[in-house]
């Protein structure tokens, strides 16, 4: 059973915002940008699928088993696959597919994303242009107060399709993460509830598993082997 086959049931975007989060970022998901008619009127152009920020060293803070300080508690560097600086601030506007890993058209509409920029403070109307054109062009762009925003396409399967100067991560990937991430804390993880949708549902199953005596999965789907049993 391949890592994707794990998630069945659950939302992608669900299991993207779960991955942004334990990386350090505030996410909204669905975030609605209203445009205007021709003719007069109001209508939603786009929901777009996430919107994440992380701040300069964000990071995941695990207690260290047995021990009460803070001192012995890990700090983790961000996953590499995201391509960002641990040290500097960081917005993303993604784009979260179940099949190819593709932008649509709204996601790359100049007015949806002047809507983003002005409406979230990260520049003024007058500069929103020239920063939507490099970030159409380049697929990031450096904001006027430092910090860098750019594109990325979740995506199920990555045949290139995506705008090459768009960053584009697997929905296995994903999940991957949040499997090991799961694993290589379960002794803290397993007594606590999470709210979280995506991140609950993997926990649930890993009880489940466990529970049951079966061995728990590796990251990508496969089954560890028994004490003493060959591979």
């Amino acid at each position: 059973v391949g890592a994707l086959e794990t998630a069945v049931g659950l939302d992608a975007v669900a299991l993207v915002q779960a991955y942004l989060r334990l990386n350090g970022y505030f996410t909204v998901s669905e975030y609605p940008v209203v445009a205007t008619e021709r003719r007069g009127g109001y209508r939603t152009a786009t929901d777009l699928d996430i919107l994440a920020f992380r701040f300069p060293g964000a990071g995941r803070l695990v207690p260290a088993p047995g021990r009460r300080d803070s001192a012995d508690e890990e700090h983790s560097a961000p996953d590499p696959a995201l391509g960002v600086s641990a040290d500097h601030a960081d917005m993303i506007v993604g784009e979260v597919k179940e099949g190819r890993a593709v932008l649509t058209d709204a996601a790359r509409d100049p007015a949806v994303l002047r809507a983003v920029l002005v409406g979230f403070g990260c520049c003024s109307r007058v500069e929103a242009p020239r920063l939507v054109e490099q970030l159409l062009r380049e697929g990031d762009a450096i904001l006027p107060d430092g910090h860098r925003i750019r594109m990325v396409v979740f995506g199920s399967i990555s045949d290139g399709s995506a705008h090459a100067s768009v960053a584009v991560v697997s929905l296995g990937h994903v999940v991957d993460f949040l499997q090991r991430h799961l694993r290589e804390h379960w002794e803290v993880l397993r007594h606590t509830d999470s709210k979280d949708p995506a991140f609950g549902f993997l926990m649930t199953l890993e009880k489940a598993e466990r529970g049951q005596g079966a061995p728990p999965r590796q990251a990508g789907g496969h089954r560890a082997p028994a004490t003493g049993q060959r591979r």
